[in-house]
């Protein structure tokens, strides 16, 4: 089936539940709003912070609406996604990112990236903010070097902010004792929950008014049943009431119910 059909007998002006959002149309429910703040607090105070969740939780979607709304000409962003480049992929990304040319030998690439994002803040006044996502794959040298880069001008303060983005792993994996110095420099702690029941059917009519639909489409029997199914979590949301939007148009429905839900947590698996 495609997309246009389905979009045309909606009536959508555009499809509901996708990704590509711009920040300005995200949800903005509790959790979302809450790690953005912390997020912007970690950013402004130079900080180390880290930001952990289940998959689909939203902690990638949080980081792109904090680091949209910063002021292109007092931060540069430096997004790292994924951590399987070893300690010289990161210090290398970081080096680049900042206009520099690498160095070919790791042992001075360290001292390298420290002094480029150093020379950032001093020189162009604009503040680094290095991401990394699915930080919780990081092995214990790369955790080792991003506390080497924190560990900036005799401790009077890094000259940049750094964020971990993971699974919830990666909290425990701090715990450890082998890392106890770099868990003593992180300032911003904060674990994104699922959506609260509120807040999925919020988040559900969220989507299809900003598709074109300001009436009710989904019954709150399907809405109970997506959050459940769901836990909350806005990438299930969206791949459940999609499913369940399908399930309802192919049997004529006008609107979107309990069936119809059932029919789309059975076809995705997440009964």
């Amino acid at each position: 089936m495609s997309i246009q059909r389905l979009q045309s007998h909606w009536g959508f002006t555009r499809m509901p539940f996708g990704r590509n959002l711009t920040p300005g149309m995200l949800h903005r429910h509790p959790g979302h709003a809450e790690a953005v703040a912390r997020i912007c607090w970690c950013v402004d105070q130079h900080a180390l912070g880290v930001i952990t969740g289940e998959v689909g939780s939203g902690k990638t979607v949080a980081v792109r609406a904090a680091t949209a709304a910063l002021d292109a000409s007092r931060h540069v962003t430096i997004y790292l996604p994924n951590p399987s480049v070893g300690v010289r992929g990161l210090l290398h990304h970081i080096v680049a990112a900042l206009g520099q040319v690498p160095s070919f030998y790791t042992a001075t690439l360290a001292p390298q990236a420290a002094d480029a994002l150093a020379a950032e803040h001093a020189e162009r006044g604009r503040t680094p903010v290095v991401v990394i996502d699915e930080a919780h794959l990081l092995d214990n040298q790369q955790l080792e070097a991003i506390r080497m880069l924190t560990n900036h001008d005799m401790d009077s303060g890094a000259p940049f902010a750094a964020l971990l983005v993971g699974q919830p792993t990666l909290r425990h994996r701090l715990r450890l004792g082998v890392l106890a110095a770099l868990d003593q420099r992180i300032a911003v702690r904060y674990a994104i929950a699922g959506m609260s029941p509120v807040d999925t059917a919020d988040y559900i009519r969220h989507h299809t008014r900003i598709a074109g639909r300001d009436d009710t489409l989904f019954s709150d029997d399907a809405i109970t049943l997506i959050h459940n199914a769901s836990r909350g979590h806005p990438r299930a949301v969206n791949n459940l009431a999609v499913h369940a939007l399908t399930a309802a148009f192919a049997t004529d429905k006008a609107i979107v119910d309990e069936k119809s839900a059932r029919v789309a947590v059975t076809e995705t698996g997440a009964d």
